[in-house]
């Protein structure tokens, strides 16, 4: 036989009488440069879009910008089994007040011509169209490469 249950005492007012909001914290993922984490990558930028209650068009090209970016540290960045390490790919999600700030890592071949492709590719101009920042260098130690993304919502302007 069960005894009697207690609830918690819910006061009729808040704690505070102004409420705190908290932002989401920074993410670093530290992940095998494998197409399946791409997809991992995107679930987590989309989870802090929405706590910053960004506009669906910001989200979907920073979705397409990240995706591109990480596209290229797993398709072009190492070479015989490098990216199965751990922490092949790098990523930071950092939330700021009007949007967000990634940076794409590898340690990797670095920025240059790729020997599995003819020509440059698109990916750096779709994802400077997409941004409203783009700083691309080399990674820590000249080893590798660095995306830094910056994604702001622009303020209406009345006509």
């Amino acid at each position: 036989m069960r005894g009697p249950v207690s609830t918690p005492f819910l006061p009729d007012e808040p704690a505070h009488p102004n409420p705190i909001h908290a932002s989401p914290s920074p993410v670093h993922l530290l992940l095998p440069a494998h197409a399946r984490n791409i997809a991992v990558v995107r679930r987590a930028l989309e989870a802090i879009a929405e706590e910053l209650a960004l506009p669906r068009r910001l989200v979907e090209d920073m979705r397409l910008a990240v995706t591109e970016a990480c596209t290229n540290v797993v398709r072009h960045a190492y070479g015989n089994g490098e990216a199965d390490h751990p922490s092949a790919l790098r990523v930071a999600l950092l939330p700021e007040e009007q949007g967000m700030r990634v940076i794409v890592e590898d340690r990797g071949r670095g920025l240059g011509p790729s020997p599995d492709i003819r020509g440059p590719g698109l990916g750096l101009p779709l994802i400077a169209a997409l941004t409203s920042e783009l700083e691309v260098s080399h990674g820590a130690d000249d080893r590798g490469s660095r995306v830094a993304m910056s994604f702001a919502s622009a303020p209406i302007e009345a006509t």
